[in-house]
């Protein structure tokens, strides 16, 4: 009654009939898990789903018949190729995933060029489709490989110079000596580059776009500047009116460079006087790379820092944005929280000045005492605290905002106020504020009071993120 369990493909059929299904829902799961996760190997468990498992399970069931097939067709031997170059992709795909795939950043497996590792996975799928063969049908590969031997040696003599060529661009991939956007010198000529690829390095000088063929920046000496211990210079020309003083022109551009984000740590700028007004800035870069954005910037800042200054970029005089006018409507818009009359307004319009601040600039910089009390007219400023894990922010300031708290009691401030946009302020100078206050005592109580709010401010802030509070109140406006 039972005689089909003794049955030699009783036990294969089993094996297809249960295991199949659970196999497909186990991968059917890892697949789920990895595509969740942002797993890398989720098209190596769809190949073992949907290719290698449900060959593998047929070719169980036709290998427990008798030569499936005609004489001149036959399938067992068919599903068998079938599969074994199925498996033969898995487990190519599994040593891709395990050795380059998961690979760390800057690891030696991480720098090896997909070209190669291309190459490699086609003449290992060569030499086991020939193995499989030789197993499966009996074939004689040996006469196909030494063939394939001869003719590479053939083809490699012909295309020596060509083949040299890439194998060159291939080591220069794989060492990486030289990436997108790093600037180098080649031949005398510096340029940046645009694009690396197995047969040649692009990069743009300031004639155009230069081409490098890797042989020859292999069996050359080339420099790349961006990767360098030293930093890098730019230059750039400006011209200011020769009434103003050289030492103030090049304080000025010292101070501007200084609070560029790409300047080299420890590094000035370097400002040379040519005489007739003209000045060669030399800006010290962590990188040619940041060359265009840092000039761009630079020339942005030092136009508001010369007005600032009363000093005469490109030889203008006067500065358009500052008129009576403008004056006089400032000062009457912070008329109330200054306590003037009516007939206050104008005499102080005459003794303050309106400034502007590029977004990114420093309005108030730290362990200095402010020379000056300034309201926000326009514009959004950030009042920030230096912490080991970056800088906190206090305070937001907007309009009606004020900065140099500690300007009226001669204190230094250990915050930074930093130009969000476009800044524009009513700056009242330290000898006018004290004039102000001892006329009007309500001022002083009212800055005390200001004081006392951006200590409690800074008080959260600071607590927020577990960093204690410096113990002088005075020190955070």
């Amino acid at each position: 009654m039972f005689d089909f369990v003794s049955q030699p493909w009783f036990i294969p059929a089993i094996v297809v009939v249960v295991g199949l299904p659970i196999v497909m829902i186990i991968l059917t799961e890892l697949n789920g898990s990895l595509v969740r996760n942002g797993g890398r190997g989720s098209r190596l468990v769809l190949l073992l789903r949907n290719f290698v498992a449900p060959t593998g399970a047929l070719l169980l069931l036709l290998a427990q018949t008798a030569d499936v097939g005609t004489p001149t067709v036959n399938w067992v031997r068919i599903v068998a190729t079938l599969f074994g170059f199925l498996v033969i992709l898995a487990l190519l795909g599994g040593l891709n995933l395990v050795i380059f795939e998961t690979a760390k950043s800057g690891s030696w497996r991480s720098r090896v060029p997909s070209i190669f590792i291309e190459v490699v996975r086609v003449i290992l799928i060569v030499v086991c489709l020939g193995v499989l063969f030789s197993v499966v049908w009996h074939a004689d590969v040996g006469g196909l490989f030494a063939a394939l031997g001869v003719g590479s040696i053939v083809i490699g003599l012909a295309l020596q110079n060509a083949v040299g060529g890439v194998i060159s661009g291939l080591l220069l991939l794989s060492e990486r000596p030289v990436e997108i956007d790093d600037w180098i010198i080649v031949g005398g000529e510096r340029g940046q580059v645009v694009e690396v690829n197995w047969r040649s390095v692009h990069m743009v000088t300031v004639d155009g776009m230069m081409i490098v063929p890797n042989s020859a920046l292999a069996a050359s000496t080339f420099m790349n500047i961006t990767k360098g211990i030293y930093p890098f210079y730019n230059d750039i020309y400006m011209q200011f009116a020769i009434e103003d003083p050289p030492q103030e022109v090049i304080d000025l551009c010292v101070q501007v460079a200084a609070g560029l984000p790409w300047i080299y740590s420890g590094e000035d700028a370097l400002i040379t006087y040519l005489g007739k007004g003209k000045y060669e800035i030399e800006i010290p870069l962590q990188s040619p790379l940041f060359n265009g954005r840092s000039i761009r910037m630079f020339n942005a800042r030092i136009w508001y820092a010369a007005r600032r200054a009363g000093l005469h970029l490109d030889r203008e005089w006067g500065d358009p944005f500052q008129t009576p006018e403008r004056l006089l409507e400032a000062v009457k818009t912070f008329a109330g929280a200054l306590y003037l009359s009516s007939s206050d307004v104008e005499p102080l319009s005459q003794r303050v000045s309106i400034e502007r601040y590029a977004d990114g600039e420093i309005i108030q910089r730290p362990q200095q005492v402010p020379d000056a009390m300034r309201y926000v007219i326009t514009g959004t400023a950030s009042l920030t605290y230096p912490a080991g894990g970056g800088d906190i922010v206090i305070e937001t300031l907007s309009h009606a905002s004020v900065l140099g708290l500690t300007a009226l009691t001669r204190q230094p401030t250990v915050t930074t106020a930093l130009a969000v946009t476009e800044v524009v302020v009513l700056k009242i100078p330290v000898e006018v504020l004290d004039s102000l206050v001892k006329s009007r005592p309500d001022l002083a109580r009212d800055i005390g009071v200001e004081l006392d709010h951006r200590r409690a401010l800074a008080d959260a802030a600071l607590k927020a993120v577990g960093v204690e509070a410096p113990e002088d109140s005075s020190m955070i406006a």
